[in-house]
């Protein structure tokens, strides 16, 4: 499975190196001559390997790091100890306090994001499909058409859920055609809904094993039905109910074709990989794609060397974890099998040995319960931990699980419990029994009751994966302010008071923004609006 993964990811590689930039216009739309090479798509390995290079466009920095590092922090779940353990860093008072403003990375992500749907666009124009293949050639074709909607509907589906109304670009680029004018957020919607139906219908499986099937774009398109069935400005034919059910039928397409595996923490490390609990997972090489998530997850002197660390879970969501499952009269922070639920241990690093000094402590909250500073005051998140304390390398080679199994199993969970169908609890059932834990009796007292307790479980369940800026945000404003940032912000005391008497002191928490101009999208990033003669 590793050498599969090698042999295309030196595809990806490959293309990176030949292709010098054609020209720039808005959106950072500039793309390299073999992806709007019309002759590129007429030969089935060509086709294959400009296929390649648009995953690859996924897995480079600024589309992987750093969405990452947006969608974890915009959340209201996460802090970072990037640019130091303070509060008062750039990131903790903009970007975690949720206002970022212009934020760098943001403007980064876009470009990449778009760049992305640059190469997405060249595979579209270019393959010609057919509705009913009949050689292998054609079936190969069709494949790489599918994979090109699909990775430019997961594109815009990133871009509209930070940004909303954006520049809408489903075609190549010409002369007299290098700007866009913002189109409307329901439109973007409606683009992506489109996209997905047509990577359903022309994903076949052909790529193997290490890319996504036609269930991936199911399971993206259920969740984008079930944002617009919370969003009444975005239902452009029936009501909530209507898109419900549209979630439930996308959903069931992908149900059953997957399997939770039975080690949670197995699903974040490089012998997990591709597992059959993974529906989407970016294929990452060290050599090729350079990926630094292993430096950017892994904490101070965890390992052998290359290591930052930036990635800390608030104190305030660990605790929502433990309160919800319970540590009981047995927990005991510096053993993590007290805590019943079996997510936990894969969930979080708090205490450890440093590397370089096997005798030397390192100790974070909830072990350091003291919480003498920021610095200690803050789990980290052990899912994108480099599990290989010997490795010296800046870049890893794990690969990231973006959709997977028990996602679509909560998703369904809570469109049941909204269609009222009485199916909730067989989707929700096989989640609580691999995590160990009961059922809860909120998940038994009623459909307002049930609808918070699965919103809960997401934070749980997803927590650092990409998913939480998009789930706590869903439901709408109010619902983010009541059940995320609120309660945070309501827990927070001043730092006069001893840390003994009030967990959650100022100089060590960062108070979320109320304001939903600032707390719900992205302003578009600067760069776009000075090179892009369209919007104002």
């Amino acid at each position: 499975m590793k050498n599969l993964k090698s042999i295309y990811q030196m595809k990806y590689l490959k293309y990176l190196l030949i292709i010098p930039i054609l020209f720039s216009i808005s959106c950072d739309l500039e793309e390299n001559p073999p992806f709007l090479d019309e002759n590129l798509y007429q030969d089935v390995q060509s086709a294959e390997a400009a296929r390649d290079g648009i995953y690859q466009s996924i897995t480079g920095y600024n589309t992987q790091e750093r969405r990452l590092f947006i969608e974890n922090l915009f959340s209201g779940l996460m802090y970072t100890g990037k640019g130091g353990n303070r509060v008062t860093t750039r990131d903790m008072s903009t970007l975690c306090s949720l206002k970022p403003g212009y934020h760098m990375d943001a403007q980064f992500l876009w470009q990449g994001l778009y760049q992305t749907i640059a190469r997405a666009n060249g595979a579209i124009a270019g393959v010609n499909t057919v509705s009913d293949p009949q050689t292998q050639d054609e079936v190969a074709f069709n494949d790489v058409a599918g994979h090109a909607y699909f990775v430019r509907a997961w594109s815009y589906f990133r871009l509209v859920t930070l940004w909303g109304d954006l520049p809408l670009w489903t075609e190549l680029p010409s002369q007299g055609n290098t700007n866009k004018a913002l189109s409307a957020e329901i439109d973007v919607y409606a683009q992506i809904i489109s996209d997905l139906q047509m990577a359903s219908s022309l994903m076949n499986g052909n790529a193997g094993v290490g890319y996504p099937k036609q269930y991936a774009a199911n399971m993206l398109l259920s969740k984008i039905y079930m944002a617009i069935a919370t969003n009444a400005s975005l239902q452009t034919s029936g009501g909530a109910m209507d898109y419900w059910t549209m979630a439930y039928d996308e959903g069931m397409k992908a149900y059953g074709q997957y399997s939770l595996v039975s080690d949670f923490g197995s699903l974040f490390t490089v012998e997990g990989e591709n597992s059959s609990e993974s529906i989407f997972e970016l294929q990452i090489s060290q050599d090729a794609t350079n990926s630094q998530m292993g430096r950017n997850f892994t904490p101070w002197k965890y390992k052998a060397g290359m290591h930052f660390g930036w990635f800390r879970v608030t104190a305030f969501q660990h605790d929502n974890h433990l309160n919800t499952y319970g540590g009981g009269v047995n927990y005991n922070p510096n053993n993590l099998n007290t805590m019943p639920d079996k997510r936990y241990a894969a969930t979080y690093l708090f205490d450890y040995f440093r590397y370089d000094r096997p005798a030397a402590r390192v100790r974070t909250y909830p072990s350091a319960t003291w919480r003498s500073s920021f610095g200690n005051s803050h789990p980290y998140l052990f899912k994108w931990t480099e599990k290989d304390r010997a490795h010296k390398n800046q870049f890893n080679s794990q690969n990231i699980v973006d959709m997977r199994y028990a996602e679509l199993l909560l998703m369904l969970a809570e469109i049941s419990n909204e269609l009222g169908n009485g199916q909730q609890m067989s989707y929700l059932q096989p989640v609580l029994d691999r995590a160990g834990v009961p059922v809860r009796a909120e998940f038994t007292q009623g459909q307002a009751s049930f609808r918070d307790a699965i919103m809960n479980e997401y934070k749980i369940e997803l927590i650092g994966e990409g998913q939480d800026s998009f789930h706590v945000r869903r439901r709408g404003m109010q619902y983010f302010l009541d059940k995320t940032i609120l309660p945070h912000n309501n827990s927070i005391g001043t730092k006069k008071v001893a840390v003994g008497a009030k967990k959650y002191a100022a100089n060590r928490e960062v108070k979320f923004s109320t304001n939903q101009a600032e707390i719900m999208k992205f302003p578009i990033p600067l760069s776009e609006i000075n090179t892009n003669e369209l919007i104002n």
